[in-house]
């Protein structure tokens, strides 16, 4: 009999598996480092996940499960003591069913976890303060009212309105899929756990945290116990895209000082040192461009604020954590399609990767433990834990390694090839699984969004290069100008003429494929997501037709000043170099929509109607346009889903109807 090959048995890496993994999500270490806490998310057949918090030794010892009872437990954070592990939830406990996410503490030894908070608003975000006895968090909160029972009165009112409009003077009124909660801003909240008393720390000023803020990276309490750091948009009134500035807040007198304010800088993500007597934070000099990149910056007690280190060329990521001894900070920052953790050292302005990408999607760090959660483009995410500098990594988990045994994932090549201006431009390329440099291959690209993104060594879910290179393809994904990870200058060189050079860099990795011996020429396809799709619906009125059998366009821009409905839409003028009723030839030149009677390529036209970031009437437009010229094209419309497609269920016709239509266009080999 002839030989197999090893794994030759093995099918490769589908949809269905991708539902099956086990999603390992955020983590934070105990104070003694002796265990981490992550959650892990699971999917369910009735088209949506579930949540819970799992305990991982950093000692060779098994992951143990750690709450059973909740649908989404999420954000676990250790007490300072270690004795408690608090989280969000929204469960029902004691006749009492949470209709907004609050507060549960349980201890890491097990038992059952208890309600810490009954904030009618509901908790955003939180952190604890040192003494183990306090709770800070976010809540959108009505700025006029006093007190949380007048807080609990006006939510109950509003939510059993029976008019379901929404009203708003606002200039920043919705963020990615959602409305800013009507009437409300965003406050931070003191929450004492003894009595469940809960005080809001800027009621009666203006401040309020950023509209967009996620999570609790906006805001740090000191060591002290006696201050909080927070970030907050000082111009009247907040909009989108304006810079941001660092204030303290005192929460004994909660008197409010400036720590760091600046027109020409953004600053984010304070952190404070351990000692309390310093603050780190992210500054971006958006005053020279608003494509800055966020650099590392120190804030001292009456020094006012410095630059750690002016000549790294990376975009800081939140959030930022301290060496023990405050001697040096921890931070992600991605370059050239990985994402690592950084170390820098302080004193020397030493910089150094202490874990290398793939890439770092979390990592908490206690005394000389070190946790990280990163994936590569051959694994999801996966626990390490080092114990001292230089210490071997320890895997903490193996949650998904028995289905990744029974499968095949193809090779993973980075090439660079010469693109616009000359300059050389990252290509990955993914292989399908049994690639055989003797046959011919079809070849799809992968365009990634962003910008200000990077397509790279990364286990992607809603575009994974395993699963679309599943029917045989090569997935080509090409870091174009603009993409992140490559300086500054790269990243800003795309402004004000957008699609141009973005198209150069696509079509020379596209020129080197078709070159090599094992690409069938006749079938060359390109897909995209977001700014990706804005590229593919570019591509379509820009590249002569017959070069790309066929596009998909996902979530892509069609009409810049259609777009302007997006919640983005006080950035674009400064992406486009031009607002559309100052200079509208410049902007229209920057729209693909300009360009339709050109357009002839089959196109694929997937959104979603909850998508605020680029609203659904770009790609109903391009889809329309498409119909009345008579080019073949054909429409995945989602209406409960965003700029991406989240729920099981949606995300397998997803993928069924993107392979499908790519096939179907290719014609026989």
């Amino acid at each position: 009999m002839p030989n197999k090959k090893p794994g030759a048995s093995r099918r490769s890496l589908d949809i269905e598996d991708l539902w099956s993994l086990q999603r390992i999500g955020q983590l934070a270490l105990a104070p003694d480092g002796r265990r981490a806490v992550c959650t892990l998310t699971s999917s369910m057949a009735e088209n949506r996940s579930s949540s819970s918090l799992w305990l991982l030794p950093t000692e060779r010892a098994a992951p143990q499960r750690l709450t059973h009872c909740g649908d989404k437990d999420g954000q676990p954070a250790w007490s300072p003591r270690g004795d408690q592990i608090a989280f969000l939830a929204r469960r029902e406990q004691d006749g009492v069913k949470d209709e907004t996410p609050q507060l549960y503490l349980i201890s890491p030894d097990g038992g059952e976890a208890r309600r810490a908070s009954r904030f009618a608003p509901g908790i955003e975000s939180f952190k604890w303060l040192v003494d183990g006895k306090r709770i800070l968090f976010a809540a959108w909160v009505w700025p006029g009212l006093k007190g949380a029972a007048a807080q609990a009165r006006r939510y109950r009112e509003f939510s059993q309105r029976k008019e379901s409009g929404y009203a708003t003077s606002e200039a920043f009124y919705r963020h990615w899929d959602h409305h800013i909660p009507q009437g409300r801003v965003l406050h931070l909240l003191l929450l004492e756990l003894a009595t469940g008393r809960v005080r809001d720390l800027f009621e009666g000023t203006a401040y309020e945290l950023p509209r967009d803020a996620a999570g609790n990276e906006v805001y740090d309490p000191c060591p002290d116990g006696r201050r909080v750091a927070f970030q907050h948009d000082p111009a009247r009134p907040p909009l989108p895209g304006n810079r941001l500035a660092l204030a303290e807040i005192d929460l004994g007198t909660r008197r409010i000082k400036p720590l760091a304010d600046d027109a020409q800088w953004d600053f984010g993500a304070p952190r404070y040192r351990p000692d309390g007597r310093a603050l780190a934070c992210t500054a971006a000099h958006i005053g020279h461009r608003h494509t800055a990149l966020q650099q590392l910056a120190l804030v001292g007690p009456g020094r006012g604020w410095r630059l750690a280190d002016e000549h790294a060329d990376l975009h800081v990521q939140a959030p930022l954590c301290w060496a023990s001894d405050g001697a040096a900070l921890f931070f992600k920052a991605e370059q050239r399609g990985r994402c690592h953790l950084w170390r820098h050292g302080l004193a020397g302005q030493a910089l150094a990767i202490v874990h290398q990408g793939g890439w770092v999607q979390g990592f908490d760090i206690a005394g000389d433990m070190l946790v990280t959660a990163s994936d590569s483009a051959m694994h999801p995410v996966r626990v390490q834990a080092r114990h001292g500098a230089g210490a071997a990594p320890l895997r903490l988990e193996s949650f998904n390694d028995a289905l990744l045994a029974q499968r095949r994932l193809g090779e993973l090549r980075e090439l660079s090839v010469s693109g616009a201006l000359g300059e050389p431009v990252q290509l990955w390329l993914t292989l399908p699984p049994g690639f055989d440099a003797r046959k011919k291959h079809p070849v799809m690209h992968v365009i990634h969004g962003g910008p200000f993104t990077a397509a790279g060594d990364s286990f992607s879910y809603r575009w994974n290069p395993h699963v679309l290179a599943g029917r045989g393809h090569v997935i080509a994904q090409v870091n174009y100008h603009g993409s992140s990870g490559f300086g500054f200058a790269f990243r800003d060189s795309i402004m004000g003429r957008q699609g141009q050079l973005e198209l150069e860099d696509i079509e020379a990795a596209s020129d080197w494929l078709l070159k090599q011996p094992w690409v069938d020429r006749r079938r060359l396809s390109a897909t995209g997501g977001s700014y990706g799709g804005f590229l593919v619906a570019w591509m379509n009125g820009h590249v002569k037709p017959g070069r790309y059998r066929s596009y998909v366009c996902h979530a892509g821009v069609f009409d810049r000043i259609a777009s302007f409905s997006a919640d983005s839409y006080m950035e674009r003028p400064r992406d486009l170099g031009a607002r559309y009723w100052d200079d509208a030839p410049k902007v229209l030149a920057q729209s693909p929509h300009s360009a339709a009677a050109q357009m002839h390529t089959p196109t694929l036209v997937i959104h979603g109607a909850l998508d605020y970031r680029v609203p659904d009437c770009n790609g109903l437009a391009y889809y329309n346009t498409l119909k009345a010229r008579g080019v073949d094209a054909r429409l995945l419309w989602f209406p409960d889903e965003n700029h991406w497609v989240l729920k099981p269920q949606n995300s397998r016709l997803w993928y069924r109807e993107f392979l499908d239509w790519i096939v179907a266009h290719e014609g026989r080999p």
